[in-house]
């Protein structure tokens, strides 16, 4: 066998080629510019339409199994979906306007009682060790001021905040491009594999089906499960707000239902607002609040997650925390948010890589 067969020379020979593109690239890099400036504007739409489309899929799926046309299993599932939301809005969109509402007219209450707190702390700071006295003098100078300074700011953001989400959930609808993508998704999905595989030899087509079979079942176990998950999440943290008697239950649900789709740190996120909540509602609430988290968390991962999403996603907690650090750091909370799919894919990816490898 001449070195030009070898394995480890193809590999090598590979590497080196990439790394010589990628050079030549970062050189010229005008040449990517407008490819990148196409990658920005089709990137929301194609990301909300896949999204979507795993979402629909199932539906659709099951009409054509009952040998309805698929067009009309299309328009049917789009039907389902217009009407879900419809329902949804129309059920939770006025007790949400109205603790949004409560919520903002009450602020400046919750400011006063820090500001009470801060003047408790400085009348009583001789009883403090030296250390803290400075600490609380260095701390409180200007809390007050800065405090009621920017009340109108914390207001009008909180508001904003979910003015953009309403607005972006009514853009989405409207836009053409979103249905018009999902509809050629669900019309030619099936047809994707088949028009990839026709690209490599024959000898390697099995191989090539096989890995995107597996990276479908994997983005498809990660969407439907995150999304049944985090509406379980939802609902368990919406009846113990309930039974607990915390204000702003269903907003603070909802906060948190949305947050879960962050891996690792949703929790985290979700608790802060609803901590804040009860300590102002009554201090004693802040351990009922974490207790409620901790069982929703706890059924959620011991009994929720397992039975939903399975073993598919297996990835161990440490790699999940250095995924998270380093997608966080590169571009921030969307990649934090697609960076384990992404890794499940990718990990998808190398391992049937380096299968085909060894059987060839």
């Amino acid at each position: 066998m001449s070195l030009f067969e070898k394995k480890w020379f193809k590999i090598m020979f590979g590497i080196i080629l990439f790394l010589l593109i990628v050079m030549l690239l970062k050189v010229n890099q005008f040449i990517l510019t407008p490819i990148v400036v196409l990658l920005k504007t089709i990137f929301l739409p194609f990301v909300i339409a896949g999204i979507l489309f795993y979402l629909c899929r199932p539906l659709v799926k099951l009409l054509v199994k009952k040998k309805v046309p698929r067009w009309i299993a299309i328009i049917s599932a789009y039907l389902a979906m217009i009407l879900i939301i419809y329902g949804i809005v129309k059920l939770v969109g006025p007790v949400i306007n109205d603790q949004l509402e409560t919520f903002v007219a009450n602020l400046p209450e919750m400011v006063s009682t820090v500001t009470n707190w801060i003047k408790y702390l400085q009348e009583n700071q001789n009883t403090f060790p030296s250390f803290i006295q400075d600490a609380l003098l260095n701390a409180s100078d200007n809390i007050q001021s800065k405090i009621e300074a920017n009340v109108g700011n914390i207001a009008n953001g909180i508001l904003g905040v979910f003015s953009f989400i309403g607005g972006f959930i009514n853009t989405i609808f409207y836009l053409v491009l979103v249905p018009f993508i999902l509809f050629y998704m669900l019309k030619d999905g099936d047809q994707f594999a088949p028009s990839v595989a026709v690209l490599f030899p024959k000898s390697k087509k099995k191989h090539v089906l096989n890995i995107l079979s597996e990276m479908d079942k994997t983005i498809s176990t990660y969407i439907q499960g995150q999304m049944l998950v985090s509406i379980i999440v939802g609902i368990l943290l919406f009846i113990g707000y309930l039974i607990i008697g915390l204000k702003y239950s269903l907003v603070l649900a909802m906060f948190g239902m949305f947050t879960n789709v962050i891996p690792f740190l949703g929790p985290y996120i979700a608790v802060i607002p609803a901590v804040l909540v009860a300590l102002f509602q009554e201090p004693k609430m802040v351990l009922y609040v974490a207790i409620i988290m901790l069982i929703a968390q706890q059924i959620e991962g011991n009994v929720v997650s397992p039975n939903v999403m399975g073993k598919s996603l297996n990835i161990h907690p440490l790699t999940i925390i250095v995924l998270i650090l380093t997608a966080g750091n590169l571009m921030g909370i969307i990649g934090i948010i697609f960076v384990i799919p992404a890794y499940s894919i990718g990990k998808v990816l190398v391992v049937n890589i380096i299968k085909i490898f060894k059987e060839s």
